[in-house]
């Protein structure tokens, strides 16, 4: 980059490096702007049609008249009709789109690069305009786009350029005027646009990384060019100003007229938090303009964020974002108002509202964009390599963003995570997690009046966020679990995983809400909070059962299991992991859960399904482990399970009795392919539905979807810890025990791809063409089992505990109903509850918890699995569609 001292009321020339060669481009000086009358509205603003409509009445000719309309809805409306006059007005509205889709053509057909100090010709795509960002997407063609790279990049490399020094003006002026405020937008809505092809041309990756002279940083000598900001730090810095530019993005606290501006600079934007909460107290008025110019700034903020999705996944978990570390960083003098601004944005959002029906459809939610734009922002700028932000200090004081201040940040560079992990007061994490606990439920809210009230859609980013809140701030995770409060996440999460079990472009939030269960069933608390009875009646397509949110859970594992869509293979030892780390603590399962975990051991331990792939066997260990830990530590409530047990007696004995000769082997697989209805789910004795459920349906045909990267297996995912008397955990080493099923290397072999193909044979519940698919599938994988295989694990079997019980029990309740002529279950029910094995048992075994535990393999799958959900749900406009995505695959179901 060289600088040259032409222009001399420009400033240096200068030329930047781009990848068709160096661009000279000139420095503007800062624009006064005309002062802007308030007694004169804006054309197109609000007040501006008021005006108007005001001289009209009046009998002004203001190009259109006043026609009355009949009564909607018992309001009665006016409406404009536009005279002759008042079209041309309109057209000019049109004529400004012509003239910017003019400048787009004539950049796309100039030859020769034009200089930046030709304003008449820049000035086109920003000064005069008023397109939506609708119509920017519109008017610039991707294929335009990639032309002018390819062709002339320097005119294109200008073009940022130029674009971004408006934003940086616009910053430092404070946006005084309504046409500064517009340029603003046009330059916000046009980078927007072109980012996504700079980044997708690994060519251009560096271009917004290669420094401007003359845009120094802070404190710096302006001629000094080791100083120079990269054009990436401008551009960031820009934004954050923005983000709390009074009269544009916040509310003024200015005390005299309009010629008495603030100072952008100076100002304190700790004192302009757009919300009230956490660290702060006072709610600003809602103002929907700006709300509509934050949204515009954070999606252009998102976009310049969206540089990760143009590289493929990487194992190596320390590839930090480039744009996300900088604007998280110290250099952000505004990081801590507008981490606490986008996170009580999203928990203060209640979209039922005062709860009128149907009120969505007559007033647009402003804020709802906001609120979708934040929470995307925050999943994307919580970026943190390890997972591990718990050791920094509380946030301290009672006003919490003022002590921070002065602090020096201790703990990890991303301030975002830094803050996260340092909320420390009970009032803030009760609004956090009412917050989300209230949104993640929307969805669920029935009403008598179909489609009444107001769905959100964000619930997957809702998801991740939460998961960062647990992972990031173990405190705010402990807070979570001291009440019941942690069942309003709970009832939502098991509502969306049966919705979506069935439908394969949901697969990503079946793993990100499994993967929430996993983590929260790694501490006792979680356990014992499943103990509350389930009274609130969610609809879903289970089972109507009376019980706990124990059996509510048990019961939507089954229905995931025995009918979700077979890619969920790979999640069936996270989902049983679950229940093997809350059975401790269960008091009572209703008939209908146990009878259900009774039907998962005797579809998993067929012998043709155990000998179809290497690690089936676990799935019958984990089962086994929950019988137990329940037989051993809560036998007095649970005489459903037992009783289930007693009925189910004979699965036991022929899993004792496993035969592991060669000749068996073959016949059980043999068997499989002669009956494929060994096993139906009818087994299971379904009973009817919830009332108001609707079934799970598959996704429609040609919905679009993000593959996933594969998730490690859950010997990678977890660590186990044995809990001592005093109840605290105390970590174990990875070995083989015959409590444990982690023998013969684990899964780790069989989950490391998505397709898994030993997984494929978990197949119990599929038809028959289904079958003989995933039958040639596994096939593949060249594994046999072998006699000396199965005795590897069979002599492991954790039988010794319910052998006994049946031993004790089966002769007493046989002696009962023979005695008393009993066909009926309750009275053997009562024996069983007032029955003890006090002294009968073996002695009983220490208790194992199999906890999440950060890795590289899971932040790599939630990087895949965040940007697949913000790449789908940001449709208008499509910032990233049809460009080169590297992080992942756009698929058609």
């Amino acid at each position: 980059m060289r600088v040259g001292s032409e222009g001399a009321s420009w400033g240096p020339a200068v030329e930047v490096d781009t990848p068709g060669g160096a661009v000279r481009l000139a420095r503007a000086p800062s624009v006064h702007m005309k002062a802007w009358n308030p007694e004169v509205p804006h054309p197109g603003s609000c007040s501006h049609l008021i005006h108007r409509l005001g001289s009209e009445r009046a009998g002004g000719g203001g190009g259109g008249r006043v026609v009355r309309e009949r009564d909607y809805l018992g309001i009665k409306t006016d409406r404009l009709v536009l005279t002759p006059e008042g079209r041309k007005k309109k057209m000019g509205n049109s004529d400004t789109k012509l003239n910017f889709r003019k400048a787009v053509i004539q950049l796309t057909t100039k030859t020769q690069p034009v200089e930046a100090t030709d304003d008449a010709f820049w000035d086109q795509f920003w000064a005069d305009t008023a397109t939506s960002v609708q119509d920017v997407f519109a008017l610039v063609p991707a294929a335009e786009i990639r032309a002018v790279r390819e062709e002339s990049p320097s005119n294109l490399a200008t073009l940022c350029y130029k674009a971004v020094e408006k934003l940086v003006q616009g910053a430092d002026s404070g946006c005084p005027s309504e046409k500064e405020k517009q340029i603003v937008l046009n330059c916000t809505r046009l980078l927007t646009r072109i980012l996504p092809y700079i980044f997708e041309d690994p060519d251009w990756r560096g271009f917004f990384w290669s420094t401007v002279p003359g845009a120094g940083r802070a404190g710096a000598d302006e001629g000094d060019d080791d100083n120079a900001r990269p054009l990436a730090e401008s551009l960031l810095l820009a934004i954050a100003d923005l983000l709390f530019c009074p009269d544009f993005t916040v509310q003024s606290h200015r005390k005299g007229g309009p010629d008495t501006a603030e100072d952008i600079q100076s100002l304190d934007s700790c004192e302009y938090i757009w919300e009230a909460g956490v660290g702060f107290a006072q709610s600003p008025p809602l103002n929907y303009i700006h709300d509509l110019n934050r949204t515009e700034l954070l999606k252009l903020l998102l976009t310049c964020f969206s540089e990760a999705m143009y590289l493929p996944p990487s194992s190596e978990n320390n590839i930090l974002n480039p744009w996300v570390t900088f604007f998280c960083s110290t250099d952000n003098r505004h990081a801590l108002p507008l981490f606490t601004s986008l996170l009580n944005v999203v928990c203060a959002y209640d979209p039922v509202g005062y709860g009128i029906p149907y009120n969505h459809l007559l007033f647009s939610d402003y804020r709802e964009q906001l609120v979708e734009h934040a929470v995307q922002i925050l999943i994307v700028a919580l970026e943190h390599e390890g997972g591990v932000a718990a050791s920094s200090p509380p946030l301290e004081g009672p006003n919490s963003t003022a002590a921070l201040e002065d602090q020096d940040p201790v703990g990890p560079d991303n301030l975002f995570v830094n803050y996260l992990s340092r909320i420390h007061r009970e009032e803030d994490y009760h609004f956090i997690l009412k917050g989300v606990a209230r949104l993640l439920t929307n969805p669920l809210i029935q009403t008598y009046l179909p489609n009444s009230t107001k769905k959100i859609q964000f619930h997957q980013e809702l998801l991740v966020l939460f998961w960062k809140l647990c992972d990031f701030n173990k405190k705010f995770l402990f807070f979570v679990l001291k009440s019941s409060d942690v069942l309003d996440v709970l009832v939502p999460i098991l509502y969306y995983l049966n919705d979506a079990r069935a439908d394969q472009s949901r697969v990503g939030l079946m793993h990100i809400g499994v993967f929430i269960l996993l983590l929260l069933s790694g501490e006792r608390n979680f356990g014992v909070r499943l103990n509350k009875p389930y009274s609130v009646r969610v609809p879903m397509d289970i089972p109507v059962f009376t019980g706990t949110h124990a059996d509510l859970l048990i019961v939507v594992f089954h229905k995931i299991i025995t009918s979700g869509h077979q890619r969920l293979q790979p999640l069936f030892d996270c989902l049983l992991t679950i229940v093997v780390n809350v059975s401790p603590y269960l008091k009572s399962l209703s008939m209908v859960a146990a009878n259900k975990l009774l039907h998962l051991l005797e579809a998993f331990s067929t012998p043709w399904f155990l000998f179809s792939a290497s690690q089936n066997h676990h799935l019958v260990f984990f089962l086994l482990e929950v019988f137990n830990n329940i037989i051993q530590y809560q036998f007095d409530g649970n005489c459903n399970l037992v009783y289930a047990i007693i009925r189910k007696r004979n699965v036991f004995h022929q899993l004792a009795n496993l035969p592991s000769d060669t000749s068996s082997i073959q016949k059980a697989l043999q068997r499989k392919k002669k009956s494929p209805d060994a096993i139906s789910r009818t087994n299971s004795q379904e009973a009817v539905s919830m009332e108001g459920s609707r079934p799970a349906v598959p996704a429609e045909p040609g919905t679009l979807k993000t593959s996933l990267i594969a998730t490690p297996g859950i010997d990678k995912l977890t660590e186990k810890s044995q809990v001592s008397e005093d109840g605290t955990m105390v970590s174990v080493q990875q070995t083989d025990s015959p409590q444990t099923p982690s023998d013969n290397g684990g899964i780790a072999g069989a989950s490391d791809t998505e397709s898994n193909s030993g997984r494929d044979n978990e197949d119990v519940f599929y038809t028959e063409t289904e079958r003989r698919r995933l039958s040639s599938v596994s096939s593949v994988s060249q594994w046999t089992p072998t006699p000396d295989w199965v005795l590897s694990w069979k002599t492991k079997l954790p039988l010794q505990t319910i052998m006994r019980l049946l031993q004790v029990l089966v002769p007493q309740v046989e002696k009962i109903c023979i005695d008393k002529g009993l066909t009926d279950e309750s009275e053997i029910l009562k024996f069983l509850q007032h029955g003890t094995l006090v002294g009968l048992l073996p002695v009983p075994h220490p208790i194992l918890i199999r906890k999440y535990q950060a890795n590289a393999g899971t932040a790599m799958w939630f990087r895949t699995y965040m940007w697949g959900v913000i790449y789908l749900r940001n449709v208008d406009p499509p910032i990233w569609y049809d460009t080169d995505v590297k992080l992942f695959e756009i698929q058609r179901v």
